[in-house]
């Protein structure tokens, strides 16, 4: 394996520390601000001085030995808070003066403290009556990418990756991302909307994280994929499921639990930081 510390300048009492602990090979500086300890194991030794790490504001990972971004065929995204920065559900409650009621729920469910079907319900019940036109201002006023999702997904393009967004979020988002960066599937929830008004209800089936899971176990299925070769990105509990189907699972910028449970957590950096753990 070799770990890759990422983000910043890394102490030089630390990376000492860090080769002794981990029993690495060698320490390879990797412009800009990447270091990559090659031959390293994780080690209870290890574990002891990630807090010192994390309080440099480094992000860390281990990742097998030769791995290329060039031998994964499919990375998938959640939208909210993962691709872009917002919940667009509470940007729409903003415009309901419910954004303070919607986004506790959404911080509630994300940490995995309410199913996710049932706060959707709940979350979109205080958003009946809202004109529907504030769909495109959310979209153009407020929905920015990540950091680093531009440049990683045209990475993963050039690479030959397939690229899809899974998201329990809406499809006035999701289509408008797939068109305008190239996507090439996109899932999500699709609002109901009546006389020009949202109805606080979507249309069909709540895409949830069992719904997630289950489009990306089908994705990789028709392209012909087996589950080493797909990551999936996500930051809440919804994610976790489908985060399970992937051979790479990526934490970003997420909740505890979803950290704890991914194979890689990128913390601090932007979503490109990703392609820095491969050769």
């Amino acid at each position: 394996m070799n770990l890759i510390i990422q983000g910043g300048a890394l102490p030089t009492f630390l990376l000492d520390r860090i080769k002794a602990a981990t029993v690495a090979r060698s320490v390879e500086p990797r412009p800009p601000q990447v270091v990559r300890f090659a031959g390293a194991s994780r080690t209870p030794e290890f574990d002891a001085l990630i807090p010192l790490i994390e309080a440099e504001k480094l992000d860390w990972a281990f990742i097998e030995a030769g791995k290329k971004f060039s031998d994964f065929g499919l990375i998938c995204f959640d939208m909210d808070s993962t691709l872009i920065t917002i919940e667009c559900i509470d940007e729409l409650a903003d415009f309901a003066g419910k954004k303070e009621e919607v986004s506790a729920v959404t911080e509630a469910a994300m940490r995995g403290e309410i199913d996710y079907r049932e706060s959707l319900r709940r979350r979109l019940s205080l958003m009946a009556g809202l004109d529907a036109r504030v769909l495109a201002r959310v979209y153009g006023e407020r929905l920015l990418l990540s950091d680093g999702a531009r440049e990683l997904l045209e990475a993963a393009q050039n690479a030959g990756l397939r690229t899809a967004i899974l998201s329990g979020g809406f499809t006035y988002f999701t289509e408008r991302l797939r068109i305008e960066l190239g996507f090439d599937f996109a899932t999500s929830n699709e609002l109901e909307i009546s006389g020009g008004k949202l109805t606080g209800r979507v249309v069909g089936d709540i895409v949830d994280a069992a719904a997630k899971a289950h489009h990306l176990a089908r994705l990789t299925d028709e392209l012909g994929l087996k589950k080493e070769q797909v990551i999936a990105c996500g930051d809440g509990a919804n994610d976790l499921m489908m985060m399970a189907q992937a051979g790479l699972s990526v934490a970003f910028h997420a909740k505890p639990a979803t950290r704890a449970k991914a194979d890689v957590a990128i913390n601090f950096g932007g979503l490109n930081s990703l392609l820095n753990l491969f050769d």
